[in-house]
């Protein structure tokens, strides 16, 4: 990462990459190589994902710089740095984030944010509410009647932030302390 701004959670990052384009792909037409060049940096790009330092692969928002290629030796494949500019999703700790619940449980409920689909919100973070068997489980609060249930967007503050390396995902805890939290 060469620079970095820092929109809430949505990051615009600068970042050099180098795309190998194999020798049977190369044409004379230096439009060509530019689609080919763009074409495979857009593959690298979506089979990413993920990184723990940026947070979910978005879009890549301008291609900067084509470096000159290098051939490698044994396969005649060419080589070229690029920078590009994109935009990444990445929730940090003390954030206020909104989610929708898509699993309700005994002891808390999952949320959706962007492209995180695990938030999740102990039982034991939202104390003014409690856990309600029926045909549509819900969370209920009986002092303001306001229910936290399936479908519902929830204000929340991020507790902590876990990266899983091996599926490329982040997961979350979140809670409901503080001012303007909760069902919007």
């Amino acid at each position: 990462m060469t620079g970095g701004v820092r929109l809430t959670m949505f990051l615009k990052v600068q970042l050099n990459w180098n795309v190998v384009i194999p020798a049977e792909n190369l044409d004379i037409k230096g439009l060509m190589l530019q689609k080919a060049i763009l074409v495979r940096l857009l593959d690298d790009f979506c089979a990413k994902k993920a990184t723990k330092d940026l947070g979910y692969l978005l879009a890549v928002t301008t291609l900067d710089k084509i470096g000159e290629g290098k051939v490698r030796e044994h396969s005649g494949d060419v080589l070229f740095p690029v920078t590009f500019t994109c935009l990444s999703f990445k929730v940090f700790r003390g954030e206020v984030i909104e989610g929708v619940v898509h699993k309700i449980l005994k002891h808390g409920v999952f949320m959706r944010c962007g492209p995180i689909e695990n938030l999740y919100l102990s039982n034991q973070k939202m104390t003014d509410y409690q856990y309600q068997i029926a045909e549509n489980p819900c969370f209920l609060n009986v002092k303001t009647g306001s229910r936290i249930e399936k479908d519902v967007t929830l204000r929340c503050i991020v507790i902590g932030v876990k990266y899983m390396e091996a599926q490329k995902e982040f997961q979350a805890v979140v809670g409901l302390e503080g001012d303007y939290l909760g069902p919007v």
